[in-house]
């Protein structure tokens, strides 16, 4: 059994990996960075500590769920390299793989359960995002292995040729993260994740992060990442959309509400969603558990540029669940 709880404590700034004094424990903790002071303009050292632990053997498991060019894979990397080491491509595999491992680490991109490549998707008519395109007795299989520390061979979708390469050998590391389109639209798959993450990023923030990856990495044109977009709205609003409310928390990114009429886009508006009452998270709070608060720091106390910070906290609903 995993267990992940979080706290606020005065720590040092660098990410490490700790491992437990218990023999029959790991634990994982993060730091986060330096902290405003709410008592005055000096800043003080201090950390978001997330503990999770696993019984030996066991692999703790981290689903994280977002629509197509919504940040996971950059979400994925900031979030290993917390976990401790630098994520990258296995050594001596596929130039093509999507698969990131670090010291401590390993992320699965969910494309590769793709059971249809892009010529099969296009002549059955469907998108990647439909369950028809997906194998989610294989995903749910080789995650429930892995998390009982088996390895196995994972399939390779290839996003440069569209096709699904060759297998390559995945072995259960200390923190497996499944990340993709669907790693909670299996009840399956669901009950295997130790913590859950959604990223829900609003519609304008999503086209814009969109057209940026895909016509710079992948040479899409501007006109073919439209169509795409409208043709994968559909099925994103019947299967990808409900997953969020399942997830111990969900991260809303959206236009900022500090400058009026805003059409530039640089400034972004940012909501953590936390589960109440989940078995294995205890949310974070600003100040005060359980208050309201909005706060606006001083203008001449901070660093950043305009148009400044503007920080709230309170609790609210969200799919009928306490958060």
């Amino acid at each position: 059994m995993a267990v992940c709880t979080t706290l606020h404590t005065a720590a040092t700034a660098a990410a490490q990996s700790l491992i437990s004094p218990h023999r029959h424990k790991q634990q994982v903790i993060f730091y986060g960075n330096t902290a405003y002071s709410p008592r005055g303009a000096r800043h003080h050292s201090a950390a978001l500590v997330v503990r999770c632990s696993a019984a030996t053997g066991d692999t703790v498991v981290i689903g994280l769920a977002a629509d197509s060019g919504c940040g996971k894979s950059t979400f994925m990397r900031r979030l290993t390299s917390v976990f401790g080491g630098a994520a990258e491509p296995p050594k001596g595999g596929n130039p093509d793989s999507n698969t990131l491992v670090s010291d401590t680490t390993t992320v699965i991109c969910l494309d590769d359960y793709h059971s249809l490549d892009r010529a099969g998707r296009k002549e059955n008519g469907v998108t990647a995002l439909h369950p028809r395109a997906n194998d989610f007795d294989l995903m749910y299989e080789q995650v429930k292995a892995i998390k009982e520390g088996k390895a196995v061979h994972k399939p390779i979708y290839n996003h440069v040729t569209g096709l699904l390469d060759p297998p390559e050998l995945i072995k259960p590391p200390k923190i497996l993260v499944i990340e993709g389109l669907h790693p909670m639209f299996d009840k399956r798959v669901r009950d295997l994740l130790d913590f859950s993450i959604y990223l829900d990023i609003s519609n304008e923030v999503k086209f814009a992060w969109k057209i940026q990856r895909d016509m710079a990495e992948r040479g899409h044109c501007l006109e073919g990442i439209k169509a795409s977009i409208e043709a994968r709205k559909p099925d994103f609003d019947a299967y990808i959309d409900p997953q969020k409310q399942y997830a111990d928390a969900v991260i809303e990114v959206l236009p900022t509400q500090l400058i009026p009429d805003d059409n530039e886009g640089k400034v972004l508006r940012v909501r953590l969603i936390m589960k109440e009452g989940a078995k294995k998270f205890t949310p974070v709070y600003l100040f005060d558990e359980g208050s309201t608060i909005s706060w606006i720091p001083c203008g001449r106390k901070l660093t950043c540029s305009y148009p400044g910070i503007k920080f709230t906290y309170g609790p609210d609903t969200y799919y009928d669940h306490d958060v």
